[in-house]
């Protein structure tokens, strides 16, 4: 095990997010490296203004452990992600989003889990000579001494997405030198490889996303280095790190600008990996994972088959990334667009005719059923019980996901529906929850409403038309923007939300939310009401993405609090 426990002054505990040890164990021998010296070579940062909108954030976010994946295949030139995250001590969900920088500890099991994920990969690559010569650069020089220092400063600059410190490079190039004694019987330069992979791997300067600044604070905010940059772009659109073109670009000063940056980003968009950062995305709003483990009852539901969670969730992303990518569009799309990806499952309960196999295949839905995410199989699927159609839980994902409506928690005594004669299930709700009651003042104004637009909408999301033999009622009042707005049903209500500045506020809010890892804060309000209006005015959830990285709270930070 290559670790030896001390205390950095670059990493002092009181910044680790509540590491339940000294994270500076993972430091070599010496502990070098403070921030000083971390600044070293990075590239001209960018010269920020605006110092009342950037809210404070810590300056070692660390990698979550999909993050952690990535980075591992990317850096050692894996073909796959190795998979070891699986075993890892979980993260608790501190947000929304699973990148929440307060969630994201280092706790004892998790810091003995990335010391034998290090010591497990090093032996892996370097026992294996492809793996190896993937990893080693073909132009390192021969002589040996040269060679392990050329080794250490390529790989180092790629682990810690900056170069190395003169003090680093010392420590690591005398740590591979004594590579042989520590694995006796290897080749010298693969014991020396084998023993710098272990300590880069367990680094702090790996496992977390270090941000000191450029220097010093102008107009009260440090610019973010040019390695920082493109960091943090990589992990934001790629969920990795930086790849070597952008590392080179950070190196060249080539993002010192927020045009620059947003140029960088726009190329860095066009990847497959963008698709697939911005899927999570949504998944995570949008709860996917709730689509599945469904119970229905089956003899209502008889075409309610336990595969169609995986259905419903793959029709949720192939419309996401339709809209976005295939369409160029936004929010507003993604609550009105009537194209769907159904197959042969999804086609029957929608209705839809036409020959349907297990392959998926784009088709637009009936313009006066469907509108959107919101009137799609899987949200109102998930939002029922195994009988009927949840309102409650419905009106509740709306306020919340759709509008940052401000919901109190539910009373400890909250109950469930009572079984009840009554004729629909509106009743049933309005009995329980509605005017008279004492969930009146949250439930009838809020929660009710929003919910039941969609009583069209059976326990798996068909649409129906009678309820309990009497004819659907789904008319309701919403107030947006400061005016009670009516509506007949979910297609009418998903219009009003798409028109509605407090849906594309609250969709703005989370990009901002998950661009820099923590909730949202009041220095963030100026840039959420922005970019909220410009998708209120038709700016796609990309130009939403560009805007967010060019902009001043991306690329500074205020200066840290002394401990």
């Amino acid at each position: 095990m290559i670790s030896l426990a001390c205390r950095s002054p670059a990493f002092p505990r009181w910044r680790l997010l509540g590491a339940g040890l000294c994270a500076a164990a993972l430091l070599l021998s010496g502990c070098t490296g403070t921030a000083g010296d971390a600044q070293g070579g990075q590239g001209d940062g960018v010269t920020p203004g605006g110092a009342a909108q950037v809210a404070e954030r810590s300056m070692f976010p660390r990698l979550t452990h999909a993050q952690w994946e990535n980075t591992v295949r990317d850096l050692l030139r894996l073909d796959d992600r190795p998979g070891l995250s699986a075993s890892f001590t979980s993260d608790p969900l501190g947000g929304v989003f699973d990148n929440n920088e307060a969630a994201l500890l280092v706790t004892p099991g998790l810091w003995g889990d990335y010391q034998r994920a290090a010591e497990e990969l090093a032996a892996m690559v370097t026992a294996d000579q492809g793996k190896l010569d993937r990893l080693v650069p073909a132009d390192l020089p021969d002589e040996p001494e040269a060679r392990a220092q050329a080794f250490v400063e390529r790989f180092g600059e790629r682990a810690f997405r900056r170069p190395l410190t003169a003090e680093e490079r010392g420590a690591y190039v005398a740590l591979f030198q004594r590579g042989e004694e520590l694995f006796e019987g290897e080749e010298p330069f693969a014991a020396g490889v084998r023993a710098a992979l272990e300590a880069f791997l367990q680094s702090p300067q790996f496992i977390y996303r270090v941000e000191f600044g450029a220097g010093p604070a102008e107009g009260g905010l440090i610019p973010l280095a040019g390695h920082e940059i493109a960091t943090k772009l990589a992990y934001l659109l790629w969920n990795t790190m930086p790849s070597d073109e952008l590392l080179a670009a950070a190196k060249a000063g080539e993002l010192s600008s927020p045009e620059a940056v947003r140029a960088y980003a726009e190329g860095m968009l066009d990847d497959p990996r963008a698709r697939e950062v911005i899927g999570a995305f949504h998944r995570q709003l949008y709860d996917y994972e709730q689509y599945h483990d469904l119970n229905k009852d089956q003899a209502l539901y008889p075409e309610f088959v336990p595969e169609m969670g995986d259905d419903m969730q793959r029709e949720a992303e192939l419309f996401v990334d339709h809209v976005v990518f295939d369409e160029e569009g936004g929010l507003t799309d993604l609550l009105t667009a009537r194209t769907a990806f159904v197959n042969d499952h999804l086609a029957a309960v929608y209705g839809v005719e036409g020959e349907f196999s297990s392959e998926f295949k784009q088709v637009e839905l009936d313009a006066g059923e469907r509108s959107g995410l919101l009137t799609r199989l899987g949200f109102l699927a998930a939002k029922a019980t195994a009988r009927q159609p949840d309102s409650i839980h419905r009106g509740v994902f709306v306020n919340l996901r759709i509008l940052c409506a401000a919901l109190p928690p539910p009373p400890d005594d909250a109950t469930a529906l009572p079984p009840g004669e009554l004729a629909t299930n509106r009743e049933r709700v309005e009995a329980h929850t509605g005017k008279g009651t004492c969930g009146a003042s949250c439930h009838g104004v809020l929660i009710n409403p929003a919910g039941f637009a969609f009583e069209h909408y059976d326990a798996i999301g068909k649409y129906r038309t009678t309820d309990n033999g009497v004819p659907v009622d789904s008319a309701d009042v919403y107030t947006l923007g400061g005016q009670p707005r009516s509506y007949a049903d979910a297609v009418e209500f998903s219009q009003l939300l798409a028109e509605s500045r407090e849906a594309h506020a609250c969709y703005a809010e989370h990009w901002i939310e998950f661009a820099h890892g923590r909730g949202v804060r009041a220095e963030d309000r100026a840039l959420v009401e922005e970019l909220g209006e410009a998708s209120r005015g038709g700016a796609s959830t990309k130009e939403l993405i560009l805007r967010i990285v060019s902009s001043t709270p991306f690329l500074a930070r205020v200066p840290a609090e002394a401990p």
